[in-house]
């Protein structure tokens, strides 16, 4: 499949420990990825500049907290320090949970009005229990867009078919208010909503380099996802 017939833009996610073995992975990924997600938290010793300059497409710096699937060992000081040195290198997304403190995304969001090259925040939710309703989707929704973020990302987990449904319903109700998102469902029957996320408007979807570099449950490959997608053409 050519790059132009893709559906939709496809991040792939780095979650390599060691600085090399990321710097590797990032050459690997950057000619399959419309964009990248280097995973900081996953790693002993970032070093920032360095991969950074080692980008050839859009990277996002997430820095995951433990209680939405990370593995940053610091407190949430020591976390928001590289989301800002982050921010302060040029990166082009930085990633922020929603249920962070309120003084370190307020912090993130002065850093970049502050900069005259851009970086565009993601303010993310993670329930790795279940899939709201579709009313309680939409609630999170509204109080996500009160941050003013450039890109709002919504993941549940789906314990149905019509979890699916619902997070995908979500991509026309954001879009609808103006407002940039990434939303699907994790876990096995989470698949569907991955492939067709982009389809329904979705900024990016989330596809690992290969079965053991997943970044969370139910990822599929991208050559899983770019053989899905030749399929449905």
């Amino acid at each position: 499949m050519q790059r132009d017939e893709r559906p939709g833009k496809v991040c792939i996610p780095i979650v390599e420990m060691g600085m090399e073995k990321a710097l590797t992975a990032i050459r690997k990924a950057s000619p399959l990825a419309d964009l990248l997600e280097l995973r900081v938290d996953y790693m002993r010793n970032p070093e920032l500049p360095r991969l950074l300059k080692a980008r050839r497409k859009p990277l996002i710096i997430t820095n995951r907290r433990k209680e939405e699937g990370g593995r940053f060992q610091g407190d949430e000081k020591a976390r928001g320090r590289i989301l800002e040195e982050a921010l302060s290198l040029g990166a082009d997304y930085v990633d922020i949970e929603m249920r962070s403190e309120g003084s370190l995304i307020q912090a993130l969001r002065a850093h970049q009005k502050s900069k005259k090259r851009e970086t565009r925040i993601v303010l993310s939710f993670h329930d790795f229990q279940e899939t709201p309703l579709r009313r309680d989707l939409q609630k999170l929704c509204d109080r996500m867009l009160r941050w003013e973020a450039d890109v709002v990302k919504i993941v549940t987990f789906a314990r149905s078919w019509q979890d699916n449904l619902n997070i995908l319903d979500l991509i026309t109700y954001a879009k609808e208010r103006g407002q940039k998102i990434v939303a699907f469902c994790m876990g096995d029957k989470g698949k569907m909503s991955r492939v067709v996320a982009p389809m329904v408007g979705a900024a990016w979807t989330y596809a690992s380099l290969s079965k053991d570099r997943a970044s969370a449950p139910g990822q599929v490959t991208f050559r899983e996802m770019r053989k899905i997608w030749e399929s449905l053409r």
